[in-house]
């Protein structure tokens, strides 16, 4: 079995030993509790696994690799094809799980679960497609590039889309004939433990899927770890430059899928009423809690009345309640503390000069809500036109122009996504051409598709998922040549 690096990092060395000669004490290990937004209820807790837990995952995924990579194309996607009828088959319980654990509101909750039924099927039908070795033709011998799979792969992911973002990492790679560790979110241990019994229902082979119930400190020591050979990483900007970092320091493969403060370019002749329907998807969709969700409106001055009008009249009509409840259109967000910082981020852009037209703080003190909001007078140097904002409040900006508009759309730190609005597409495409960002969509907001790439560029991060891409990222392109002379 090969030894972790982490007994030998730089950073920290061989275990110190005491006076008497005795190891040094165990670490304790964390609570991680599973607590319902909605209400506060403490739904269940679970211990993180122990450093000897997580090594012995590691070897059980280090060893299968082997076996693993040599199973057929058609294998592969059979198992594939079962992870996705079970996702069918579990819909509502997998549903159910992502609203309690993190408030999503429960048709939202089907719509992702199907989109992981998808996501398998996709990779199933067209992977082997995707890694077909190519021939490349020279004078002095025709090479021929292959696809092969790396082996150990670490994914970390958020509880914002508790299974989709871990299907759209494992999918794939598995396909590829890579092997999976995945490190959840803490609050989402429940849909965690889901998936994994949903991959082992499916009979991926022991060690092909594993997941690892850890905190950041035994995370980091996986990413050392010699047999583990890339890192995928979704989370904030911050969060993801120390994982590259550490990452970096071993010279491993990594995909960073970070923060984003999509525009919202809405031009002078757009159809306001699809407009108007677009913003309030692109807005409220997952409470805001989405990396491409609409977050910057810029406006050209000669609709931006109309538009605010209309927009504040649908958002206003937006029910709060229970995300059990299918009629509930304004649900928790993930936790009191994020519902917070928040309120912290418009009381600042306030007092910045922004105009609350709606909404603008939470119900009271404890409450994990937050009202749908619209900002408008929204300057730079203030969080709502500099930070992402993380949730229903929606930054508006009027502009005299088309060039202004696109100037302002790339005045960020981010580069995910983005939309435009125009009844002339032509004229979309144009404008979409050049806003910098990894994916812009004409008269719809950046949403997620099994068979396009995902991804940004700048503090969003770098590779992409999702579409042939996706499978793309964590495979060695070997190639092999017989030149015609030596």
């Amino acid at each position: 079995m090969a030894t972790s690096k982490t007994s030998r990092s730089g950073e920290q060395g061989a275990p110190a030993k005491t006076s008497v000669d005795q190891p040094r004490p165990t670490a304790p290990r964390a609570t991680l509790p599973s607590v319902n937004p909605y209400n506060g209820q403490t739904l269940k807790t679970y211990l993180e696994m122990s450093a000897e837990d997580v090594d012995n995952a590691i070897a059980k995924a280090h060893d299968c690799f082997p076996a693993w990579r040599r199973v057929s194309f058609v294998e592969r996607a059979s198992l594939l094809h079962r992870a996705a009828a079970l996702c069918r088959e579990r819909i509502d319980e997998l549903a159910r799980l992502m609203t309690l654990e993190m408030g999503k509101r429960i048709p939202e909750g089907r719509e992702e679960v199907e989109l992981c039924a998808r996501i398998f099927e996709y990779y199933a039908h067209r992977g082997e497609e995707f890694l077909r070795p190519q021939t490349l033709r020279s004078p002095l011998g025709d090479g021929t590039l292959l696809n092969e799979p790396l082996g150990v792969l670490f994914g970390i992911q958020p509880w914002n889309y508790p299974c989709y973002q871990v299907v759209r990492f494992a999918a794939p790679n598995l396909m590829a004939g890579n092997v999976v560790l995945l490190k959840h979110s803490t609050s989402v241990q429940q849909c965690a433990e889901a998936i994994d019994l949903l991959f082992r229902d499916a009979s991926f082979p022991t060690g092909a899927y594993t997941n690892l119930v850890v905190t950041a400190g035994l995370a980091n020591k996986v990413v050392d770890d010699d047999r583990v050979q890339g890192v995928s990483f979704t989370g904030s900007d911050t969060s993801g430059a120390r994982v590259a970092e550490r990452a970096g320091r071993y010279v491993k493969k990594t995909i960073m899928e970070l923060g984003g403060s999509d525009p919202f370019v809405v031009l002078d002749d757009a159809d306001m009423k699809l407009t108007i329907d677009r913003a309030v998807f692109g807005k409220m969709t997952n409470m805001g809690q989405s990396c491409v969700a609409a977050k910057r409106f810029i406006l050209l001055q000669s609709v931006s009345d109309e538009f605010v009008d209309g927009f504040r009249e649908r958002l206003a009509a937006l029910k709060m309640g229970d995300p059990l409840d299918e009629s509930t259109g304004v649900a928790p967000l993930s936790s009191v503390k994020a519902a917070a910082r928040l309120e912290d981020q418009v009381n600042r852009s306030v007092a910045g000069g922004a105009h609350v037209v709606l909404g603008g703080k939470r119900p009271s003190p404890d409450s994990a809500f937050f009202e749908p909001t619209i900002l408008t007078n929204v300057k730079k140097g203030t969080p709502a036109y500099d930070e992402e904002l993380f949730g229903p409040v929606a930054a508006v900006m009027a502009v005299p122009d088309q060039e202004t508009a696109i100037a302002v759309a790339n005045d960020t730190k981010y580069g995910l996504g983005g939309s435009v609005y125009t009844r002339d597409l032509e004229r979309g495409r144009r404008v979409a051409d050049q806003i910098d960002a990894g994916m812009v969509f004409v008269n719809h907001p950046a949403w997620i598709h099994e068979d396009m790439p995902f991804g940004g560029i700048k503090n969003s991060g770098y590779g992409r998922e999702t579409g042939p891409l996706g499978i793309q990222e964590f495979v060695n392109k070997k190639l092999l040549r017989a030149p015609l002379s030596a």
